[in-house]
């Protein structure tokens, strides 16, 4: 999708930039999370179910509390965590408080896959040490992303005021 550029607007401008840069890195990571499910032969888990396995983390979570957390649609959750129950990476029994709910957790064979994709993460950042980028570039792009954050978290992010001239 190509924009016009008008010079009389560059928060405009730079603001859709950014959005497209977000979500070009983020289907990239995607890739990068595939790639190395590939190398390591893994066939029976999606990229996106590695990331939800990966937050799980040593966790014992609710699939309400992993949609909480921000990381994840919710209708793709319940969905990718059954998958990943059937394919044996993830554990899940009934809460002993509610019995609505289902508690997860990774298996013996998420934790082997939690470990291998850790270790990827550790390459990457040891690599990202010794070029041309440092722990110091990556907190000022997290301190960026953090405020665009807070901007789409916050009431004015949702203003429904019609803009002068357009209709309600």
């Amino acid at each position: 999708m190509t924009h016009r550029k008008d010079v009389r607007q560059p928060v405009f401008n730079e603001y859709l930039d950014s959005i497209h840069l977000i979500e070009r890195l983020h289907r990239q990571f995607l890739e990068v999370v595939k790639g190395e499910l590939d190398r390591l032969g893994v066939q029976d888990i999606n990229n996106i179910q590695a990331l939800i396995l990966y937050n799980i983390g040593k966790d014992d979570l609710t699939v309400g509390e992993l949609t909480n957390r921000g990381y994840y649609l919710g209708s793709n959750v319940s969905y990718n965590v059954r998958k990943m129950v059937e394919n044996d990476y993830l554990a899940q029994e009934r809460s002993t408080h509610d019995k609505r709910s289902v508690r997860v957790r990774a298996s013996d064979k998420g934790l082997q896959l939690w470990t291998r994709l850790d270790d990827m993460f550790k390459r990457h950042a040891d690599r990202m040490g010794s070029g041309a980028m440092n722990g110091h570039d990556l907190q000022q792009a997290n301190a960026v992303l953090q405020r665009l954050e807070r901007f789409w978290n916050s009431p004015g992010a949702y203003n429904s005021t019609p803009v002068a001239g357009t209709a309600a």
